[in-house]
């Protein structure tokens, strides 16, 4: 049987209404071979957390720029927590000031793309730290 594809979900939290990365690196991830879901502008976490596990992803890629990381990725992070769900690779796209970055991996950020990186660099990161096995036909382990 064949490796499902991974899944993600590329999210854009808060008031932010600039979309162009989002929808780049939802492409590029689409064109990698990855499944890809876009919740569009203006999701609240309890939007996107739900949209994750619903959708069963293996990762969720938010795109922050209007500088709400700091009150959005820690509400996110609990949530996931929250609904055991924490196994969900949490990525993070946008301007973030390097002093923040420790409090955002602190929150469950594996990574932190910021602008001008390289989209392959996104895709190996992704490929290299998700395994794609919530989808062999048993039901999702996150209840």
């Amino acid at each position: 049987m064949a490796t499902p594809p991974i899944r993600v979900l590329v999210a854009k939290p808060g008031l932010d209404g600039h979309d162009r990365g989002a929808k780049i690196i939802a492409r590029a991830l689409r064109d990698a071979g990855m499944e890809v879901i876009y919740t569009g502008l203006r999701q609240t976490p309890e939007m996107i957390v739900s949209a994750a596990i619903q959708e069963d992803v293996d990762c969720i890629g938010l795109s922050i720029l209007s500088g709400a990381h700091n009150a959005i990725v820690p509400r996110i992070w609990a949530l996931l927590r929250e609904q055991h769900a924490d196994d969900i690779l949490l990525v993070l796209g946008g301007t973030i000031p390097t002093q923040d970055e420790p409090a955002m991996r602190a929150n469950g950020v594996a990574a932190i793309f910021g602008p001008g990186t390289p989209l392959a660099t996104t895709i190996d990161f992704i490929r290299t730290h998700t395994q794609p096995n919530h989808h062999l036909g048993a039901p999702p382990s996150r209840s």
